[in-house]
């Protein structure tokens, strides 16, 4: 036994531990990439269970102390032919009795981030091999400020007390219970004794000791309360609350929006009572919430360590905290807000001059032509070259495009075939991830972002590109790291694999930073902090009315995850968009925070009919003249951390049918968006407090639901009374907007006197606010805080 426990030791200081649980799995017919759900490691009976239990020691100026956990292991019982699984406490199991503790006390922390935000930290063993810095948190390291909260000693414990809120910590039974500013509990950890008044097992607060290698996980276990709903965890296509449901945290290929792995999984969630939590660990996790017992929230922690975040206020305040932790949005440059005209995909130089001939040519105004998977020698065979033979002068192509408006974007991945030209030298100059012999695990050698070397040489051939007029690279796939590699780090791919997204995404945003000026990638894949680097797309839909509402839904659980843009391909990705489809996604693409057509051919509105080459123009038109307000928007959502497309509740959490829907949003602060979804010219559409005015229709509506009519372009957009859009003239390009003469749209009814908005410039310093008042039959402007730069004509909609 003595062995046994050196080998975990051993384990925990290389990095492998949980590296049992991957091998089990694999042994049980775990396919490649299959997501790991860690959660079978807590249902399994050989296992030995440690459940929290009382607080043993606890300093309150540091937060320092220890909690003392007893073991169990689950037994059978049969009850009228029924076999219940129940936790039974047990003696110790190791040899010597003398050297190994029964019940271990094991270290606890608590630590105070800013008078929102609490981390709590527990640990189930020794830590001999933590890095001092998480790639995850925007400066490696969590802020502590203990002073913004004033503690107290109590009867039964401790309290922390700040303006927004109170922890309490009980020492037996051992207890974390988490209050808002008005003292309404919103979540408590759950300790063995809170669940002995059910017949149905429920795991506390604990962490399991795998029977086949000793290696632990936490299964940090918080109280749900009636009608508590639960929103986030990444780009999630399953229904949109989250509670009753069980979510594999796994860096997938999705291969489509319609199924319950993510392409984007993040760490991360809300609560409608005011909280949110991250789950500090690149582990896999398998949370639970409420879907086996309705009460217990179940994070299934694969780390040996549990570090858990809890953000306390209303959705706004709790993403603001959350991206000062792991970092907000960089600010992406004006001309990526234009459209991104691809396909899958252009083969040739003369392919791209005739888009780009074209999209003049049929007044579709845009920004950026995207080459996918075909401008290699052979189709899906990166190397960074384009192919010589079709692509006669491409550092040509790329100023002509420049010159005509056009940012060219191309295609790439970080895996490399056997045939791939650079694919012996990633593999002899250990750039590739390994195995546990040496070798690579897969056939394709895939690129080991941990290593310095491997980021030097990769970021080299981009540069190569940047210079030949390469304005941004698509930073595709990045989900098949492997999990049982070994990484340069030391680490396996139980730490590393959800992690590759980050260090992908890091690695072409930098070098894009550093070349360019700005930070600006087109990306799948993604995992906690990957927001700091925009932007990400929704992936592989299908060309159906259900993926199209799929993508909505993904898109306002990214959002409230963190990442403020986002995309997705308009009229889906896997077959031929239909024409009646394509029509309706289109808007919905052009009142998102980035647009891109892509998917297989034809994607180009002029290759569908008249009507719809029409109507695709308009749709596209709106945007263009939208450019002042979405570009301002832009910029606060990524200074507050807010998204783009935002659920209800983030602007009207007070509004109880606010947190019912997913079929609409917010585009921005003010214009709520009802997408088409059927083939049908009206919907219900449901509207917060407050009077809304129709942005085609002009009606004017006011709160709860209402069948609307779509207007001439297919979609329902409406403005909210009291709000200034400013507009532009329309352009062919961003490059050719003139800002310097904008357009005030005020909405507003009768009874509203004064309106607002706010406008951010191209290289401007700060975004100003506009206002303007009502005199007489007609608004006018407040203050012009940007005189000398831009002049305002106001036109009041009513």
């Amino acid at each position: 036994m003595k062995r046994i426990t050196l080998l975990q030791i051993s384990l925990a200081f290389m990095g492998l531990a949980g590296i049992g649980s991957v091998n089990a799995q694999i042994q049980n017919g775990q396919t490649l990439n299959e997501p790991i759900d860690v959660s079978k490691d807590f249902e399994n009976y050989q296992n030995t269970f440690y459940f929290a239990d009382e607080l043993t020691s606890f300093d309150p100026s540091t937060g320092k102390g220890t909690v003392k956990y007893k073991r169990y292991e689950y037994k059978t019982r049969q009850a009228f032919n029924n076999m219940l699984m129940k936790p039974d406490s047990i003696p110790a199991n190791e040899f010597p009795a003398t050297e190994y503790a029964v019940s271990p006390e094991l270290p606890f922390q608590i630590q105070f981030v800013s008078d929102r935000t609490v981390r709590i930290k527990m640990e189930s063993g020794p830590q001999f091999h933590q890095p001092e810095e998480s790639l995850m948190l925007v400066d490696g390291v969590a802020p502590n400020h203990p002073e913004l909260w004033k503690s107290q000693k109590t009867a039964e414990g401790y309290t922390y007390t700040s303006d927004h809120g109170k922890v309490e910590i009980i020492s037996k039974p051992w207890h974390i219970n988490i209050y808002d500013e008005k003292g309404k509990l919103l979540t408590s950890t759950l300790h063995n004794s809170d669940v002995q008044n059910t017949y149905t097992p429920v795991l506390p607060f604990s962490y399991v000791r795998r029977n086949e290698d000793y290696s632990r996980s936490y299964a940090a276990v918080m109280s749900l309360q009636p009608d508590e709903k639960i929103f986030g965890c990444g780009e999630s296509f399953t229904q949109f609350n989250k509670r009753g449901q069980k979510v594999v945290l796994y860096t997938d290929d999705a291969n489509g929006v319609q199924n319950e792995t993510m392409y984007k999984p993040i760490p991360f969630y809300m609560s409608s009572r005011g909280y949110g939590v991250f789950m500090h660990t690149s582990t896999p996790i398998t949370v639970d919430f409420g879907k086996y017992f309705s009460g217990a929230n179940k994070m299934m922690i694969g780390d040996d360590v549990a570090d858990l975040f809890f953000f306390l206020g209303e959705p706004k305040d709790i993403l603001d905290e959350y991206t000062d932790l792991t970092g907000k949005a960089a600010m992406p440059p004006l001309w990526s807000f234009g459209f991104w005209m691809s396909r899958i995909t252009y083969f040739s130089e003369d392919e791209g001059r005739a888009i780009a001939k074209n999209l003049r040519k049929y007044k579709i105004p845009s920004d950026v032509i995207h080459f996918d998977t075909g401008w290699f020698d052979v189709d899906w065979r990166n190397n960074y070259e384009f192919a010589s033979e079709r692509f006669n002068d491409p550092v040509d192509m790329l100023s002509d495009m420049k010159d005509d408006g056009f940012h060219v974007c191309l295609w790439q991945l970080p895996y490399f075939t056997p045939k791939n030209t650079l694919f012996n030298e990633i593999v002899e100059n250990g750039y590739a991830v390994k195995d546990r012999k040496g070798n690579i695990p897969y056939e394709d050698a895939v690129l080991d972002f941990s290593n310095p070397e491997t980021v030097d040489w990769y970021q080299g051939k981009l540069k190569h590109l940047f210079d030949q007029g390469v304005s941004v690279f698509k930073v595709d796939f990045g989900e098949a790291a492997p999990v049982s590699g070994i990484y340069s780090n030391g680490r396996t791919g139980f730490y590393e694999h959800n992690l590759y997204p980050l260090r992908y995404n890091k690695a072409v945003a930098d070098i894009t930073k550093k070349e360019k000026g700005y930070t600006l990638i087109w990306a799948r894949s993604t995992w906690a902090g990957s927001q700091r680097y925009p932007l990400h797309w929704g992936g592989d839909a299908a060309t159906t009315n259900t993926a199209m509402s799929a993508t909505l839904r993904a898109g306002l659980s990214l959002g409230l995850s963190g990442f403020s843009f986002w995309s997705h391909d308009v009229g889906g990705f896997v077959t031929k968009s239909p024409e009646a489809l394509y029509r309706r996604w289109t808007p919905f693409g052009m009142l998102t925070s980035h647009v891109r057509s892509h998917g297989e051919p034809p994607t180009e509105p002029w290759e569908y009919s008249k009507d719809f080459l029409e109507g695709f123009r308009k749709a596209d038109n709106m945007r263009y003249e939208l450019m002042p307000y979405i570009y301002a928007q832009a910029k606060e959502s990524s200074e507050k951390g807010l998204p783009m497309m935002r659920a209800l509740f983030v602007e009207y959490p007070d509004d109880a049918g606010s947190w019912l829907v997913d079929n609409e949003y917010l585009f921005g602060s003010s214009m709520l968006v009802a997408p088409l979804f059927e083939e049908e010219t009206e919907r219900d559409v449901y509207l917060p407090e407050g009077t809304w005015i129709d942005y085609q229709t002009k009606k004017v509506y006011q709160a709860g639901w209402h069948k609307i009519k779509a207007g001439d372009i297919p979609i329902i957009a409406l403005v909210k009374s009291g709000t200034v859009l400013p507009h532009i003239k329309l352009a062919q390009t961003t490059k050719d907007m003139d800002w310097s003469k904008l357009t005030l749209k005020v909405y507003a009814d009768e009874a509203t006197n004064t309106a607002s908005g706010i406008v951010y410039l191209p290289n401007g310093e700060a975004l100003q606010t506009i206002e303007v008042s009502k005199k007489g039959n007609k608004f006018e402007l407040n203050n012009n805080p940007l005189e000398g730069q831009t002049s305002f004509k106001i036109e009041w909609i009513k």
